[in-house]
C-alpha cells in the first residue's frame, strides 16, 4: 500500500514543504496540495518539486470549474515538467459554497462537465489540434458565440507525458461511477472500510465495467486523521472541527455531499444535529457533537497493533494508497509518518 500526505492550505506551506523533504527520506510515495478559497495549489507544488527529487506530487483536488479544461492540461503539463514526470492531477467539483460564492461560475452539470474535463486534458497532452464538441465544452468556440476569428490549436510544449495521472474526488454513486470508468484514480473522502462496499460498490463496479484497460487499476486514494501511539486518544477531539465543518457547514440542508453519506453511514441522527448546531452558528456545539467512535472509524488514531489492523482492514476494502492528516506537532507528525510507512511496507 502506498502512502501519501495532506498539506493544509490555511497557511504555514514553507514550514510544511520543509517538512515534506523529511516525508520523501522516510519513504512516503505522495504528497496532496488542496485547493479552497485558499492560495492556489500549483504555485504551491512549483515550490515542492524544486524541494524534492522522488516523492509524487498532486493536487488534492483543484476544481473543475475554476480553470478551463485546456488551462488545466496546460497546468497539468507544467507541473509534470517541472518535477519531473512526478505530477498527478486531482480533480473535484468542490460546491456552490466555493464555486458560485468565491469565483462567481455557476455550479452546473458536475457529471457532464467532469468527463468532457478529463477528455479535454488528454487531447491537450496528446498534442491534438484542439477540437471539441461537447454538450458543455466547444473548442475553437463556435462563430455564433464569439469572434469567428478561433481556431484549432494544440500545445506549444511537448509534455514528459501524454498522460498524466487524473484522480477524481467523488462521493455519490453516479460521480463515483463515472471516476471507475474514466480516472487513474479515486478519491474518496472519510472512508469508512467496513461500510465502503455496501455505500460504493455497486458503483464502483458499473464504472469499471466500462473502464479502459488501458487506465491500469483504479488507484483507491483514501484520507484518515493520523495519530499512533498508546496514549493519543485526545488526538480524536482534533479531528472533529474537520467532520463538524464538513457535515454540518459544507451546503445547505438537502444539499450537503458529506451530510449524505454520514447518513449512509448510519449516522444520520447525529450529522442531522451536527448540521442543526453549525448552520445556527453555533460551532463548538456542533464540534461536541461528533461522535467519537465515527471519528475513530475514520481514521488511523490509536496504538500501533490497533492501527495495523486498521491498515489491514483499508486494504481489504480496496484500498491501495492511504493519504494522512497528522495530528500532532512537528516531531509527531514526522514520528507517525515514519512508522505508518513502516507498518504498510
Amino acid at each position: 500500500m502506498r502512502t501519501g500526505i495532506f498539506l493544509g492550505y490555511a497557511g504555514g506551506f514553507i514550514e510544511a514543504a520543509e517538512q515534506v523533504v523529511e516525508f520523501e527520506r522516510a519513504g512516503m510515495d505522495i504528497v496532496l496540495v488542496a485547493e479552497a478559497y485558499s492560495f492556489d495549489a500549483i504555485s504551491q507544488l512549483g515550490y515542492l518539486a524544486a524541494k524534492t527529487s522522488t516523492i509524487e506530487l498532486g493536487t488534492g483536488v483543484v476544481p473543475i470549474y475554476t480553470r478551463t479544461p485546456a488551462l488545466l492540461a496546460m497546468t497539468a503539463a507544467g507541473v509534470d515538467y517541472v518535477s519531473n514526470g512526478r505530477f498527478r492531477l486531482g480533480l473535484g467539483t468542490s460546491g456552490p459554497q466555493v464555486v458560485e460564492g468565491f469565483h462567481g461560475v455557476p455550479f452546473d452539470a458536475p457529471l457532464g462537465r467532469t468527463r468532457e474535463v478529463v477528455e479535454i486534458c488528454r487531447k491537450v497532452w496528446r498534442r491534438e489540434r484542439l477540437e471539441y464538441h461537447g454538450k458543455h465544452y466547444q473548442l475553437p468556440l463556435p462563430a455564433d458565440r464569439g469572434t469567428g476569428l478561433g481556431k484549432p490549436l494544440k500545445l506549444i510544449n511537448h509534455p514528459v507525458r501524454e498522460r498524466i495521472p487524473i484522480t477524481i474526488a467523488s462521493l455519490g454513486p453516479k460521480n463515483v461511477e463515472l471516476t471507475a470508468e474514466i480516472a487513474e484514480g479515486w478519491q474518496p473522502v472519510f472512508f469508512l472500510p467496513e461500510k465502503a462496499d455496501e455505500v460504493w460498490g455497486d458503483a464502483l463496479r458499473a464504472g469499471l465495467a466500462r473502464r479502459d484497460p488501458a487506465l491500469g487499476p483504479l488507484d483507491v486514494m483514501v484520507s484518515a486523521s493520523l495519530a499512533i501511539g498508546d496514549h493519543v486518544d485526545d488526538r480524536l477531539e482534533w479531528a472533529k472541527p474537520q467532520l463538524a465543518l464538513y457535515l454540518g457547514g459544507m451546503g445547505a440542508r438537502g444539499r450537503n455531499f458529506y451530510h449524505a453519506l454520514a447518513t449512509r453511514y448510519g449516522y444520520g441522527a447525529a450529522a442531522d444535529r451536527i448540521q442543526e448546531l453549525y448552520l445556527s452558528g453555533r460551532k463548538q456545539e456542533a464540534i461536541a457533537a461528533v461522535p467519537d467512535d465515527l471519528v475513530r472509524n475514520v481514521s488511523l488514531v490509536g496504538p500501533r497493533g490497533w492501527v495495523k489492523e486498521r491498515i489491514a482492514a483499508y486494504a481489504e476494502a480496496g484500498v491501495t494508497t492511504l493519504l494522512v492528516h497528522p495530528l500532532g506537532d512537528a516531531k509527531e507528525t514526522l514520528q507517525y509518518v515514519t512508522e505508518l510507512v513502516e507498518l504498510t511496507r
